[in-house]
């Protein structure tokens, strides 16, 4: 449970301004049709997390767990720095023609975006933190869900809230900060066995 609710909170928080998010503002005004984007942004996010989500399971694998601790840290730490910097879709980047269908477009679009980004990378980090890759693909999808979903139903204007949210960024920083500081000290993130028991 601890995956679960570590990787939903840490991609929801990053995804916001981020270049997914501002493409399912631009599919929404294009297509006009939330539902079927919606649906896209599902099944595109469940697919590029759960493989995201694999690799990171095998690099766990090859590392000893004092390597792969200290490797953790710093990519989180590393993470922490890029959600500082704000993530802007160029004007000129293409949007898929509406003649594809909202949902292929949205599915297609959404995999390539996610691809290299720092959702992605999180993904990777967190199922090499946590060695329960069901829960943190079901984490990493609810976060972006959580994100992306309204952005599509309130389309701009929601858009241009979000943007003046520049705190958020701040927010995700010191998340991501907070894991990778954790990672590097070997600090339990879950608060069941904080007062030194365990429930049962």
């Amino acid at each position: 449970m601890e995956a679960f609710l570590v990787s939903t909170f840490v991609v929801a928080i990053a995804e916001i301004g981020d270049k997914t998010q501002l493409l399912a503002l631009i599919l929404a005004a294009r297509f006009r049709r939330p539902w079927p984007i919606v649906l896209g942004i599902l099944v595109a996010t469940i697919a590029n997390h759960f493989a995201a989500g694999a690799l990171g399971a095998a690099v766990a694998s090859l590392f000893g767990p004092q390597l792969l601790r200290r490797a953790l840290g710093i990519s989180f730490l590393a993470v922490a720095v890029w959600a500082l910097i704000p993530d802007r879709m160029d004007e000129d980047e293409p949007v898929p023609a509406s003649a594809h269908g909202a949902f292929i477009a949205t599915t297609v679009a959404f995999f390539l975006a996610e691809i290299g980004d720092k959702t992605q990378i999180a993904t990777v980090a967190l199922a090499a933190r946590f060695d329960a890759l069901a829960w943190v693909v079901a984490g990493t999808t609810i976060g972006m869900m959580l994100a992306n979903v309204p952005a599509v139903l309130l389309g701009h204007r929601l858009g241009r809230a979000a943007f003046a949210l520049g705190w958020v960024r701040y927010v995700a920083a010191a998340t991501f900060a907070l894991l990778g500081l954790a990672a590097l000290f070997d600090v339990n993130l879950d608060p069941s066995g904080w007062f030194g028991h365990t429930p049962g």
